[in-house]
């Protein structure tokens, strides 16, 4: 039990410290590991709970430079495929095979960012479709695996490619907003149980020590060497469920 702890701890120490260095990746990292040990639901409820307290300790250094302008769409959209990710998960969320298909998409979402190598900003006259997809794509992919990130990555780097405290902040800000509708949902539904407070217990020191070395590295290093050294990592944690799941 020590020795799962102390893993799932280094993990999750990684996985806060991309967070804060570039902004995402926390839930791509540990979701591709934590399933080896529980369940999808147990794994997505822990990790969005800690998700929360990694964007709680970032956006308390970025949030002078929160934009809410432009974003009410995305927010209103990621809200409701929130909701339907609450069902979907309440459903199906104890199934093993759904540790396969976590695997497939976490590919996949690598494969989409080596190939999303955009260098400079749209018109900023953004079709609305746009952020309603993005929304109810991260709303419902981050509800049920808890990597619906790279969805708001996406609509942020358009509209804040070189404004990257307005991208950490607002990114930060729809990961608090989405996190709070999960936990809201499914504790009312009385989905946590004492054996997941010990890895949230054990995530939190984690998450903390993580997103705090993460944000100091965050002026400093390049976020196309962390993202690429996340999608490494995520890339060997998907293989890894699809192969022993």
């Amino acid at each position: 039990m020590f020795f799962e702890l102390l893993i799932i701890f280094l993990i999750i120490l990684v996985g806060g410290f991309i967070q804060g260095a570039s902004g995402f990746g926390f839930g791509l990292v540990v979701m591709g590991f934590l399933p080896l040990f529980l369940s999808i639901k147990e794994s997505t409820l822990i990790v969005v709970t800690l998700l929360l307290v990694a964007a709680l300790s970032i956006i308390f250094k970025v949030y002078r430079s929160i934009d809410l302008k432009g974003i009410g769409i995305l927010i209103a959209s990621a809200m409701i495929g929130r909701v339907f990710s609450f069902f979907f998960l309440s459903t199906y969320g104890e199934m093993d095979s759904l540790k396969k298909v976590l695997g497939f998409f976490l590919i996949g979402m690598v494969i989409f960012l080596l190939l999303n190598k955009k260098n400079t900003a749209p018109d900023q006259r953004i079709h609305p479709l746009i952020p309603i997809s993005l929304g109810f794509s991260g709303g419902f992919i981050g509800g049920i695996f808890a990597v619906g990130g790279p969805f708001f990555v996406f609509y942020f780097l358009m509209i804040y490619l070189n404004e990257k405290h307005k991208y950490q902040a607002n990114l930060q800000l729809m990961t608090i907003i989405t996190s709070l509708s999960t936990i809201t949902l499914h504790g009312i539904n009385g989905d946590f149980n004492s054996n997941m407070m010990i890895y949230i217990f054990i995530g939190i020191i984690g998450v903390c020590i993580g997103t705090s070395l993460g944000m100091k590295w965050f002026e400093k290093l390049p976020n196309h060497l962390i993202k690429r050294l996340a999608m490494i990592i995520v890339f060997i944690a998907a293989l890894n469920l699809i192969i022993l799941s």
